[in-house]
């Protein structure tokens, strides 16, 4: 779950006081557990009200307020987005936390809206709809919906982690001599390279291959597998291939976990099209993210 995580404005912070070196200090560490932890994706202070301004809504009339505003308990002098378990995490965190404030202060915790809480009302479609918003605003472009058939593909396996994953570029070197010449190869010059068995310690298989027809008898050296008929987002990877880490990991590490789709526990692959050129390592990169079906 995500939640909000408010420091309440004091009459010190509204009268523009700023923290001392010792307190910057002490909320530096303090920062720097929470991103270790994995729990902290952003996190910022605010200037005083009297910096700010309110726009008040009465049918089609718009009325600008200027700050400062009264009501200071109600106040907000910064704030933290943070990723956690459980809401008595998030309060286990913050009574870590060093007072923000040189006098007596509050903290709110407030989660966030997930999909599963607005029940039948968001339909797929529109989870599918702020899906693709939600990678837009991550800079990952746009996306699309495809439902993949199965496919029957062929090539070279290795075994990796996420300290030794840069060595893939040289499975792909050793399997360069066997694209187009793949007994039983289908698809022209589009070729595939799919993660397969990962697990909870990063460890994963990579195939670099091509499709094959189903009777292809393939050499020793090739491993075969399948990969059923399924839904996908499919990402268009606007970077030169060796770039790819980057972007898998930020699909994994920020869409996945705020998309509100449920994905599947079956193989995601890269897929390059007739379109990638292999002499600037650019075009044609797609990466396909496996879905469960709409219910």
């Amino acid at each position: 779950m995500k939640v909000v995580v408010f420091v309440k404005a004091t009459k010190e912070s509204e009268a523009g006081g700023l923290p001392d070196e010792k307190l910057l200090t002490d909320m530096g560490k303090y920062n720097e557990e929470l991103v270790k932890a994995g729990i902290m994706l952003s996190g910022e202070g605010l200037k005083p009200s009297s910096n700010g301004v309110r726009v008040r809504f009465s049918g089609a009339t718009r009325t600008i307020i200027d700050g400062p505003f009264t009501e200071t308990n109600e106040l907000v002098a910064g704030f933290w987005l943070w990723r956690v378990k459980s809401i008595e995490e998030a309060v286990e965190w913050v009574k870590r936390c060093p007072n923000p404030m040189i006098t007596e202060s509050e903290i709110e915790i407030r989660p966030i809206y997930e999909a599963e809480d607005f029940g039948d009302a968001m339909t797929p479609e529109l989870r599918e709809q702020e899906a693709v918003l939600r990678s837009q605003n991550m800079g990952l472009g746009d996306i699309r919906y495809e439902t993949g058939r199965l496919l029957r593909l062929a090539g070279l396996v290795g075994h990796f982690t996420m300290s030794n994953r840069g060595e893939i570029p040289a499975l792909w070197g050793r399997f360069v001599p066997h694209i187009g010449s793949t007994p039983g190869q289908i698809g022209g010059m589009v070729t595939y390279g799919v993660c397969l068995n990962s697990n909870e310690n990063c460890e994963f298989d990579y195939m670099a291959g091509v499709e094959v027809s189903a009777e292809a008898s393939l050499p020793p050296e090739l491993t075969a597998i399948q990969i059923p008929a399924q839904r996908y987002a499919v990402f268009t990877h606007a970077g030169a291939v060796g770039s790819i880490p980057t972007t898998i990991d930020k699909i994994w590490s920020q869409w996945v976990p705020d998309c509100g789709l449920e994905i599947a526990n079956a193989p995601c692959f890269e897929r390059y099209t007739e379109e990638f050129d292999p002499l600037t390592g650019m075009g044609g990169i797609e990466i396909w993210i496996p879905l469960k079906s709409r219910q």
